[in-house]
């Protein structure tokens, strides 16, 4: 039996899954805590993935890995390797006030639409560059190249594949220009262009005053082991536009190496790796036609696509996706979280939350949550707090606010479901608040339309296995698991209500 790996580094914790690397069958798994925070340095990652491992019985049988990562997040470099300062995370949102001054400067939404078919906010990459610029200006002189969370960890792993495990916490890390990414994390940075395929080291001088080594993209399967590795038969094909999907629908690769068609026998390939909205979208096997509701720390709504996208309203991101094709996104800073707060409001745990959300009516008798607890992303706000509006003597109990804290958070990735501007053919809702049967049974009240929940599983480290299994093997197909259908009536007036509360919030104080 030959396996692989699929790990999630997401912004609180770390996953590892060993699955099977034809069946798709799960094998074993670990999992590690992450500190808490918006800033963090690298270190912890490490650390956490060395304990996943651990726990998941280690990989000196797994024949290809493929770090997923959470998006966005700046992690600098110094000359020799060592990590300048903390990460800053895609939720930290110290640097709004850059990311709206880069807009004004190129001219508006509409040019950094089409630079890079996204508009860059708060948890851009270029704006926490632009921040680290005027507010850090030591720390920024150190800087010698610039990666993402995902390149950092793939970076690491490279420099202790040939070492003994005992010896992987120490490792030294390779040369920067060993540093890799992959298109759709790259796309998540404000200077990589899904629609051209190359970093725009203009925007990236004019918002940081440098240009810093910055990882090499490689193709949907390509070898981050061996970085300089020559392409092999499928790079022509990706150049003329086929997806991934359809060369491994072929037996083709790009790797010259780490294929089954060639290479050295026994090495651990390590895949591209990419971000974690990219790997949930092969985690859950969508397709185009198919839209994915995601409910984890932030909500993400997001869609399979043949074409690039720009969208200058800056609501939708024009990312890339993990196969050659294009995933545009709509990101909230607040999902799961919003029932984590109400669950501490009510003084109850999460099941129970969700028992008290189903005694209450639909639209919870009036009482309306706008739930940017951490401000917001999308509507731009980051400054924002939330509120609670409608509260009645009949809607203080602790089963209205439950119901309009669920409420209130689908509605706001309704909102993301609507500025997609797609009808599609599936809604498929995953991620950690998606186990919640609450939540899947009030979402098609609020989206006005069926969901299909997918069994809870960890799409993320699954769509990085996957990834590592196409490495290995351009014929991989695993079988796609049974969705569970959710139907109700839509209940128009909750949504109508919230977007008439949501104007009315409070920006946090300066």
């Amino acid at each position: 039996m030959t396996l692989v790996a699929g790990v999630d580094s997401s912004t609180q914790s770390c996953k590892v899954v060993v699955r099977d690397a034809v069946t798709g069958r799960l094998v074993r798994q670990g999992r590690a805590a992450h500190p808490e925070g918006t800033e963090v340095h690298p270190a912890h990652w490490w650390a956490a993935f060395l304990r996943a491992v651990e726990e998941a019985g280690g990989l000196d049988d797994v024949a290809a890995i493929s770090v997923a990562g959470q998006q966005h997040g700046m992690v600098c470099l110094d000359e020799t390797g060592q990590v300048v300062r903390d990460a800053l995370l895609w939720n930290d949102t110290r640097s709004a006030e850059a990311a709206a001054a880069l807009v004004a400067e190129l001219g508006g939404p509409t040019a950094w639409a089409e630079a890079v078919g996204s508009v860059p906010v708060a948890s851009f990459t270029i704006a926490k560059l632009r921040w680290l610029a005027e507010h850090e200006p030591g720390n920024a002189r150190r800087v010698a190249a610039v990666c993402l969370p995902h390149d950092w960890l793939t970076w690491r792993l490279a420099g202790a594949l040939g070492l003994p495990f005992d010896a992987w916490a120490d490792a030294p890390p390779p040369p920067l220009d060993h540093l890799t990414t992959d298109r759709g994390d790259a796309s998540g940075t404000g200077y990589w262009s899904p629609a051209t395929g190359a970093y725009r080291t203009d925007l990236l001088k004019a918002a940081f005053g440098a240009v810093p080594l910055l990882p090499r993209v490689l193709g949907p399967v390509a070898d981050a082991a061996t970085p300089d590795a020559p392409a092999g038969p499928g790079a022509d094909a990706l150049a003329r536009g086929a997806s991934a999907a359809d060369l491994l629908a072929r037996g083709t690769t790009t790797a010259g190496e780490g294929s089954r068609h060639g290479g050295d026998v026994g090495r651990t390939r390590i895949a591209p790796g990419t971000g974690d909205n990219m790997a949930a979208a092969l985690g859950v096997g969508a397709r185009p036609g198919d839209v994915v509701v995601s409910i984890g720390t932030s909500g993400t709504v997001f869609a399979v696509s043949d074409a690039p996208s720009a969208d200058p309203s800056g609501q939708v991101a024009g990312f890339a996706d993990a196969t050659g094709r294009f995933l545009p996104l709509v990101c909230t800073l607040n999902a799961a979280r919003v029932m984590d707060a109400a669950a501490r409001l009510t003084g109850v745990g999460l099941d129970r939350l969700g028992e008290l959300a189903l005694q209450a009516p639909a639209g919870a008798g009036g009482l309306t949550l706008v739930p940017y607890l951490e401000g917001e992303r999308t509507p731009n706000q980051p400054t924002a707090t939330g509120a609670v509006h409608g509260l009645t003597l009949a809607t203080s109990t602790p089963a209205h606010l439950a119901r309009a804290a669920i409420e209130g958070m689908l509605c706001g990735l309704a909102d993301g479901l609507d500025a997609l501007g797609l009808s599609p053919e599936r809604v498929l809702l995953i991620g950690g608040g998606a186990r919640s049967e609450a939540v899947r049974r009030i979402a098609p009240t609020v989206f006005g339309r069926p969901v299909l929940a997918p069994p809870p599983g960890e799409y993320v480290a699954d769509g990085a296995a996957y990834q590592a299994a196409w490495l290995l093997d351009g014929d991989v197909a695993w079988s796609a698991q049974e969705a569970a259908l959710y139907e109700a009536d839509a209940v128009p007036d909750i949504r109508h209500r919230y977007a008439a509360a949501r104007p009315h919030i409070l920006d946090r104080p300066h």
